[in-house]
């Protein structure tokens, strides 16, 4: 895992390839990528139809001879052709022409804590493939640190939490350097998948997956806490007669349904504190836990981490794209690492 500063100013794009999304850094243009990590493919042809947001409204619609793709689970890359073709598709040849123009092109890329070196190499090849000479790897939790604005080169501790779609990742950081760190293998898509099996048990109702972000939504104002509405209305398949049907749900029964996939979370944290230094910790009784990425957004989620440990819990300002700015701002040297006086003492 490279950490160097000094290699990443050399870079010329950085690329955070999520389970949800991928987004793309270009130095000097700042973000230009933000989609879907989603591609529609014709099996018939081996044709590339759409990407991004529009591949994904074709989940579920699409004829038997399209085939819609995730060429990334878990924050890693499982089908190194297509996410090749899915980026080369989001960049655009415009941007895709701009970079080719560097001589030495170099990449960054930010990969899940603890993520092994199969997975590593899958990324590199991913973006050698798009015409990188030199790629650099960054832990997802150092990038997002450094783009919510932790001080993570401080000799003080900073608790931050990635809620991806697949995975949390939980760390304490402090000189620039994870401490300890918790990968959790839940994430927003277990809790969509708690929703869904919910709703098929108690109401014998089938869910389209577009459907359930609205679900998360109706639990917002005071999110997963019982001061939120009492009941929302659904509109699915009943599982008996395929017909479409609506039914009322009962929202605490739902807050009950996801309790179990945040369980683990909370016991993550648990772990990740138990494995911490005391000194650490001491600071982050005032400090909190910095919560970032797309997951981090379900409402009430982090009034559940408040009660549930006793520490104050902050959301970053665009927390599912924290990442991927913490890599542009390494690439645009706007991180000053911490030196140290040679001459004291």
């Amino acid at each position: 895992m490279t950490d160097s500063l000094e290699q990443l100013r050399r870079c010329h794009f950085a690329v955070d390839l999520g389970a949800a999304r991928t987004r793309v850094f270009v130095k000097g243009a700042g973000l230009i990528v933000d989609q879907p990590s989603v591609a529609a493919v014709n099996t018939k042809t081996g044709g590339l139809i759409a990407v991004g947001e529009f591949a994904e409204k074709m989940t579920g619609r699409t004829p038997h001879y399209i085939r819609v793709v995730r060429p990334v689970s878990g924050g890693t890359v499982v089908d190194i052709d297509m996410a090749q073709r899915m980026l080369r598709q989001l960049l655009g040849d415009k941007v895709r022409r701009t970079l080719r123009r560097k001589p030495m092109l170099r990449a960054a890329a930010c990969t899940p804590h603890d993520s092994d070196p199969l997975a590593q190499r899958a990324t590199i090849e991913t973006l050698v493939g798009l015409g990188a000479r030199r790629v650099e790897l960054v832990d997802t939790l150092i990038a997002a640190g450094v783009g919510c604005g932790l001080p993570v080169e401080h000799p003080e501790a900073t608790m931050i939490m990635v809620c991806g779609a697949a995975a949390t990742q939980v760390a304490v950081l402090s000189l620039g350097s994870i401490v300890t760190a918790e990968r959790i293998p839940v994430g927003g898509e277990a809790i969509d998948h708690a929703i869904v099996q919910h709703l098929r048990h108690r109401h014998e109702l089938m869910l389209p997956s577009q459907s359930v972000r609205p679900l998360q939504l109706a639990l917002s104002g005071n999110g997963l806490t019982s001061q939120g509405p009492t009941f929302t209305e659904i509109h699915g398949r009943d599982v008996a007669t395929g017909l479409a049907r609506s039914v009322q749900v009962d929202t605490a029964s739902v807050r009950d349904a996801i309790q179990t996939p945040l369980t683990a979370v909370l016991d993550g944290i648990g772990k990740v504190l138990r494995a911490c230094p005391p000194d650490l910790v001491a600071d982050l009784v005032d400090r909190g836990i910095m919560m970032v990425g797309g997951s981090a957004l379900l409402p009430g989620l982090d009034q559940m981490l408040r009660q549930a440990t006793g520490m104050p819990v902050h959301i970053a300002e665009r927390p599912e794209v924290c990442a991927v700015l913490g890599l542009g701002a390494m690439l645009e040297g706007r991180i000053v690492p911490l030196v140290l006086d040679s001459t004291a003492g």
